[in-house]
């Protein structure tokens, strides 16, 4: 019965094709300190061309930053964000000490395929 299970559930995955849209990240900005905490808040608007997709789709993808911190070992550390077509704001806060050295796009969740 479990092989039976086990077989359904690989004939429907094989049934809907999955794709990924293409994420693109624009606009990054990092905003004044603002007191009384000092903090910087890094935003970027990202695209998402998700045509490849059925209508309607969403679905989850990280942004992985490289921070650089003064008198620290710099780190790698990543957010989780929501993807919506055409585009969506995200933000991640930083110190006044810490500043963005690289990031990338990670992990983009699948979408059903559009027919």
């Amino acid at each position: 019965m479990a092989g039976i299970v086990a077989l359904t559930g690989v004939t429907q995955a094989v049934g809907q094709q999955l794709c990924r849209p293409a994420l693109t990240v624009k606009d990054v900005q990092f905003s004044q300190m603002q007191a009384p905490t000092w903090e910087r808040t890094w935003t970027a608007v990202v695209s998402v061309d998700a045509s490849r997709c059925a209508t309607n789709s969403t679905g989850s993808f990280e942004i992985v930053f490289s921070r650089m911190k003064e008198n620290a070992v710099e780190i790698e550390f990543s957010e989780k964000f929501t993807w919506s077509p055409p585009a969506v704001t995200v933000a991640v806060d930083f110190w006044a000490d810490e500043a963005v050295e690289r990031y990338w796009i990670s992990n983009v969740s699948a979408c059903v395929c559009a027919q």
